[in-house]
């Protein structure tokens, strides 16, 4: 009887988790877009707007979930593992809004595809952990994928620097991944705060000025607080309530989600070979994490928090 009435309570944790990861991946699917509609032309200063209310967000999430002391003490714990965490996330805030600055959001987020391939290669090199097969096999067709992206890129004239930026968000994030597999005590939530500031600050010193119009400010704030806060707000709640590999499948919605919001709202077509190329990064992705699902079923225990 005792175990009939308290089976509910996981399965409906584990529902909620569902569904926060989910709105975390529709929350990030559509960053590109908003930025499309922002009017400024200095990506710095957009850098800076979109970081100042991501950081803003993600402190005021903390305080209402931990109070003011929780807060602060979650802040003092970061240490340096931490501390890099939170200069990893400030690279891949701003190397994202330069990036779809130059180059198709398309582009970007099916770089964005291969994080977790790429953390598996550096998990290898740094850790020792052993490759998969199936995953090595994976590996080799991002590799694939991700050629003919580019290809197709260069060959309609697209900006390189655009697509090195979007080439080091999954580098950037398999960096940090792995550091928070060696320090598991990292907590997400303050590190991603404390990034959102620093990568404001930097931006300050790079953006040329920083006023704006109703319309662009409030463009922005969704931008930060309901693209970027909101996003990372719901997926650390949620990725704690379901296994590891659940979460990571149901975060591909995003690569999907951003560039139908391109089609949509902006009529951004990807071209042809970057859809073949998107679908073969895709199908390695889903192949690894369906593959990795089978192996680790249990639940997912993050410091993100």
């Amino acid at each position: 009887m005792t175990a009939l009435r308290s089976s509910p309570v996981p399965a409906a944790r584990s529902w909620l988790g569902i569904a926060l990861v989910l709105g975390s991946a529709l929350a990030w699917s559509y960053g590109g877009a908003i930025q499309r509609f922002i009017g400024l032309n200095d990506g710095w200063a957009i850098v800076f707007w979109r970081c100042l209310f991501g950081g803003l967000f993600l402190l005021a999430f903390m305080l209402i979930r931990d109070g003011f002391a929780g807060t602060v003490r979650l802040f003092r714990a970061m240490g340096w593992p931490g501390l890099m965490v939170a200069i990893g996330f400030a690279a891949v805030s701003t190397c994202f809004v330069l990036a779809v600055s130059m180059t198709a959001v398309a582009n970007v987020v099916l770089f964005m595809a291969g994080i977790p391939l790429f953390a598996a290669l550096l998990a290898r090199v740094v850790l020792g952990e052993p490759i998969t097969a199936v995953t090595w096999g994976a590996i080799g067709a991002v590799i694939i994928g991700v050629a003919i992206m580019v290809s197709a890129s260069i060959g309609e004239g697209g900006s390189l620097l655009g697509l090195a930026l979007a080439a080091s968000i999954p580098v950037i994030f398999a960096c940090m991944t792995v550091l928070t597999r060696r320090h598991p005590d990292i907590r997400m939530t303050p590190a991603a705060s404390t990034g959102c500031f620093i990568a404001a600050a930097i931006a300050a010193t790079q953006a040329g000025a920083f006023a704006v119009g109703a319309q662009d400010l409030a463009l922005l704030f969704a931008f930060g607080a309901l693209n970027l806060g909101l996003g990372m707000a719901m997926y650390v709640t949620g990725a704690r309530m379901i296994p590891s590999a659940l979460a990571a499948l149901l975060g591909t919605a995003e690569m999907i989600l951003a560039p139908v919001w391109m089609v949509l709202l902006h009529q951004e077509v990807p071209s042809g070979r970057t859809m073949i190329g998107g679908a073969i990064v895709l199908a390695a992705l889903f192949t690894y994490l369906i593959g990795h699902s089978r192996r680790d079923p249990g639940p997912h225990r993050p410091p993100a928090s």
